[in-house]
């Protein structure tokens, strides 16, 4: 049995939103081949998604020269547990499945906070003697599915404006996930008359990647 980790940073649900909708429909599709998979829905607006801020520097910072734990403030052994609680569900997945909007080019904040609290030394990554950074979490996959009322996939006028797929791509092949699909929900605003066309289109393809996934 996997665990698949299913991570939405929207503060809607499927009913006004595109990404939304087509990530409930992609769980959907892959729990109908896989009905022994655990999936969980990590909805980042309704959890405690730490920022790096004084705090968790502060206790990073005392843990290094030898601090114990019990000896850091309340914010800092809160934040820092908070971390370690999501990096740890992180390790412990499978499969990802990503789901947010474009937003200024680029995913919502609380996403980037997400980011920053699962890319942790010695949980996803290492840096080694000679070698560099090596990534910890091989042979998992990963699925982004990302909403943009304006046209930013690759091959459109655009693409270079495009921060949020590109950048997770980069945080995957970090952490050592080797596979990132996409799924682009895109150019509703553009051309609002192709609205249904482009919502079932990105349906089907989700339920086609589900399948396979």
């Amino acid at each position: 049995m996997a665990t698949v980790l299913y991570i939405t940073a929207n503060p809607h649900d499927e009913e006004k939103s595109y990404s939304m909708l087509v990530g409930k429909e992609f769980v959907q599709a892959y729990r109908s081949v896989h009905p022994y998979d655990e999936v969980i829905h990590l909805d980042l607006y309704k959890r405690d998604i730490p920022q790096l801020d004084k705090d968790v520097f502060s206790g990073w910072g005392k843990l290094k020269e030898g601090v114990a734990f019990e000896k850091l403030t309340e914010p800092e052994k809160m934040k820092l547990s908070r971390i370690g609680e999501l990096v740890d569900q992180f390790v412990a997945a499978d499969k990802y499945l990503f789901v947010n909007p474009i937003w200024n080019y680029s995913y919502p904040p609380v996403m980037k906070s997400y980011i920053d609290s699962i890319c942790i030394a010695g949980k996803t990554f290492n840096y080694l003697p000679n070698i560099g950074r090596v990534g910890l979490l091989g042979d998992k996959k990963a699925v982004h599915i990302q909403a943009s009322g304006s046209f930013l996939s690759s091959g459109s006028d655009d693409a270079d404006l495009e921060m949020g797929h590109r950048h997770l791509k980069v945080i995957m092949d970090f952490v050592g996930v080797p596979s990132l699909e996409a799924i682009f929900v895109e150019g509703m605003a553009a051309k609002p008359e192709l609205e249904p066309a482009i919502k079932e289109k990105a349906i089907q393809q989700a339920r086609e990647v589900a399948l396979r996934f």
